[in-house]
């Protein structure tokens, strides 16, 4: 379930293809912080449950490589224990699509804009 700033996953009612996965409930929130040195940057807090473990962790990228949050939120959910096709974001596409456009708009971000490599690192 989307809402700006937040998007909640779950496989409490387990469809058929997510049986075979441990049960998992995971909470994706996001901001923009504003670094007196960096600039903007997109605050990000992952706390779930997988298998019934609990983790929480939090992550920040620069403006121009927020973009590439799913992937970094995906890999830490991973190493959680949810299966990387489990993803947090991507596993509803409309819903992700609005998590990004959020992200874009609450980052003023502009098709075409330069990244900064060391960034990507």
């Amino acid at each position: 379930m989307f809402t700006p700033g937040h998007l909640h996953r779950d496989n409490n009612d387990r469809p058929e293809h997510m049986r075979l996965l441990p049960p998992f409930s995971v909470d994706f929130y996001y901001e923009v912080r504003k670094d007196p040195e960096q600039g903007p940057m997109l605050h990000m807090r992952l706390v779930g449950d997988v298998d019934g473990r609990h983790f929480e962790e939090e992550f920040e990228l620069h403006r121009d490589v927020a973009f590439n949050f799913a992937s970094v939120a995906t890999r830490i959910a991973a190493r959680h224990g949810l299966h990387p096709n489990a993803s947090p974001v991507m596993r509803g596409h409309d819903e992700y699509d609005k998590v990004f456009a959020d992200i874009r708009s609450k980052l003023n971000l502009q098709p075409g804009e330069p990244v900064n490599l060391d960034h990507v690192l």
